[in-house]
């Protein structure tokens, strides 16, 4: 018999997925949950932000090039975050409260 979804994701340690999601960041704490959907749209969104830093990155000035590191950072940094937070709550959410 195989296990559900939620068995699985009831299973897991819940900070080994936060740390997973902000440590290298970019969904790796849900594969370590089999969460395969959030996965890829944690990396469509990260993908988009490379994309987007680079098309408005063309064509600036050096100045301007730490100020553009910068938001990228920030913008990967929050991604991070609210998908460790996210992890986190969906480990809380399946598991029985007792």
């Amino acid at each position: 018999m195989t296990p559900t979804r939620e068995q699985i994701l009831a299973a897991s340690a819940g900070w080994v997925a936060v740390v997973l999601n902000v440590l290298p960041g970019l969904g790796a704490g849900y594969l370590y949950q089999r969460r395969w959907t959030a996965y890829w749209i944690t990396s469509a969104l990260a993908t988009a932000w490379f994309v987007a830093g680079a098309v408005l990155g063309q064509n600036t000035d050096a100045a301007a090039e730490a100020q553009n590191q910068l938001v990228g950072l920030i913008g990967l940094v929050l991604l991070a975050a609210v998908t460790a937070t996210e992890a986190g709550l969906a480990v809380k959410r399946v598991r029985p409260s007792s």
